[in-house]
């Protein structure tokens, strides 16, 4: 549109001083109509053209009137008159950082960032209904508001371990509200949450009473698992010492035995070799040629008279 009335306005400036140039032959007054004539034309025919950056948007509006469609990147060509706003659809990142309270009711700092884009689809309804500076107007309030009722929902010691469901929480509140704005939230990312100074120190010498007393568990626990290390190597031990006397015990008991199955079966083999004519020539062997003086009945004891010397032991005497 700048562009449309520069160019109306050489044209009417070469017509006006061509006029009023008294010397000048006709020859040169047509010159300068005809030059000014062209430099307006060659105006108004870059006043139809419009050159949108990568990453960006254009939206084309007609004496304030916004149209319903929108530029890509490149050279377009458009009315002399349209005007043609750029309008950043790459990936932004927006950092703040703000005051919120916990559930139980504690004081959060929060620094955090946003990343988010702008749809080209409906990029001419975002800048119809909010304009240019839509972080500022529409994001920042949304964003503040939707940290503060999620962080509501966590308690102090929620927030600091549950940092990925805060961060996701948030994302998902905050997409929710911008979307219907044509904003696409991408990710939020939770750079840091501090407290008070008496929370902190209370967060930390919880921490530390919780160290000493999962120490001293652990001390109880080692000495208990020593003692039954203990117990456990006396009982081995002992059950050692019993199994070796039983082995010993065994061992005694299978020598008495194998002497006496060895003594039994020596009796049993010399009683096979003793008979009737072994005992009798045994018998005879030991006799020392003496009768006996009695004999033993079934009910008197008989004397045994002694036959007289032998002959031979009379002749000798």
């Amino acid at each position: 549109m700048f562009l449309c009335v520069i160019a109306i306005i050489v044209f009417i400036f070469g017509l006006v001083f061509a006029s009023m140039l008294d010397d000048a032959s006709a020859g040169q007054r047509s010159f300068i109509r005809g030059l000014c004539t062209v430099a307006a034309l060659v105006i108004i025919l870059l006043s139809c053209t419009t050159y949108i950056p990568t990453g960006y948007t254009g939206i084309v509006t007609t004496f304030g009137k916004v149209h319903d469609s929108t530029l890509d990147a490149g050279i377009s060509f458009k009315a002399p008159w349209d005007d043609v706003i750029r309008m950043d659809n790459r990936e932004q990142r927006v950092q703040f950082e703000m005051e919120a309270f916990s559930k139980d009711i504690q004081e959060v700092q929060i620094v955090a960032s946003v990343n988010l884009n702008i749809d080209k689809a409906t990029a001419m309804n975002l800048y119809r209904e909010v304009g240019t500076d839509y972080l500022n107007i529409l994001v920042t309030p949304r964003l503040q508001e939707d940290v503060k009722a999620v962080t509501s929902k966590f308690t102090a010691e929620e927030l600091i371990s549950n940092r990925n469901s805060l961060s996701d929480s948030m994302c998902e509140m905050l997409r929710g509200d911008l979307k219907v704005n044509g904003i696409n939230v991408i990710a939020i990312s939770i750079e840091n949450i501090d407290f008070t100074d008496a929370f902190t120190n209370a967060v930390e010498a919880k921490q530390v009473a919780t160290q000493e007393k999962q120490r001293a568990r652990t001390q109880q626990e080692q000495q208990t698992m020593e003692a039954q290390q203990e117990a456990e190597r006396k009982k081995i031990s002992a059950e050692a010492a019993a199994e070796v006397k039983r082995i010993q015990a065994d061992a005694d008991a299978y020598e008495i035995k194998t002497k006496a199955d060895a003594e039994a079966e020596a009796n049993e083999k010399i009683a096979l070799t003793i008979t009737d004519e072994l005992i009798q020539y045994t018998q005879a062997q030991s006799w020392n040629g003496l009768l006996p003086t009695t004999f033993v009945g079934s009910n008197d004891v008989i004397p045994v008279i002694q036959p007289e010397k032998p002959m031979k032991e009379a002749e000798d005497k």
